[in-house]
């Protein structure tokens, strides 16, 4: 029976996310993997039946640099040959993008998102977001849709800001994951990027983090059920 969920980290830090709280209330206690420290993610077998692999400050194509990241993209083309759920939040979103041969970097002028920023959905995208929604951000490289994907959502700055590759597999280059408090933690953060081009204020990200994250939290939580419920309701089934 799959019931392992695999959560792939890129740094340090509280597990107070949204990821790990939607699996904890359906008591599941997902396996924290962190490669970059040297864990081994092993082979992927049928008691996995979900993935998530987190933003962080690593170039995806820094291979070389980092070859931990052959493991991980080594998981993310397992999972997708699999059909196992997977989602990639920022760096995550732009390993899966690397990985199936579309442009990831920066942009010219590297602009940043850094706060709370109006997404839009594609048409496509209406089926798994709302029509605009205000979501975190922090980053200031993006990916470009690869072959075969389907762009779901955009901004103003980052023309991919969501997009799915077949069924089960999913990358968002925002940050749904991050909780108030943990954003705060970035805000405090010796890297916080204030006064880069793009960015948001502290004031202005108070201000706007507290007016629409509950929108972010109800509609990332539903995208999770959506996701990923229908795997353990089919091993309830077989129980």
């Amino acid at each position: 029976m799959a019931q392992r969920v695999v959560l792939i980290r890129h740094n340090e830090g509280p597990s107070d996310d949204r990821v790990m709280a939607f699996f904890q209330a359906r008591g599941l206690q997902p396996e924290e993997r962190y490669p970059y420290r040297g864990d081994s993610l092993g082979s992927l077998d049928e008691s996995v039946a979900a993935s998530v692999i987190y933003g962080g400050p690593f170039n995806v194509f820094d291979t070389d640099k980092h070859p931990f990241l052959l493991e991980e993209n080594r998981w993310a083309e397992d999972c997708m040959a699999r059909g196992i759920p997977l989602l990639g939040i920022c760096q995550g979103a732009q390993q899966i993008a690397h990985l199936l041969g579309a442009k990831v970097g920066p942009k010219p002028g590297e602009p940043y998102e850094f706060g709370y920023y109006p997404i839009h959905a594609t048409q496509a995208g209406k089926a798994h977001l709302p029509e605009q929604l205000h979501v975190a951000q922090s980053h200031f490289h993006g990916f470009e849709v690869p072959s075969g994907a389907e762009l779901l959502a955009y901004s103003e700055t980052f023309p991919a800001q969501a997009m799915r590759v077949g069924e089960t597999t999913f990358g968002f280059q925002f940050h749904p994951e991050v909780t108030r408090a943990g954003f705060r933690r970035w805000q405090d953060a010796p890297w916080a990027d204030f006064g880069k081009p793009g960015a948001q204020t502290r004031e202005q990200q108070d201000e706007l983090g507290e007016a629409h994250d509950p929108a972010q939290h109800t509609w990332f939580m539903g995208f999770l059920e959506r996701l990923f419920g229908t795997v353990f309701a089919e091993d309830r089934r077989r129980a």
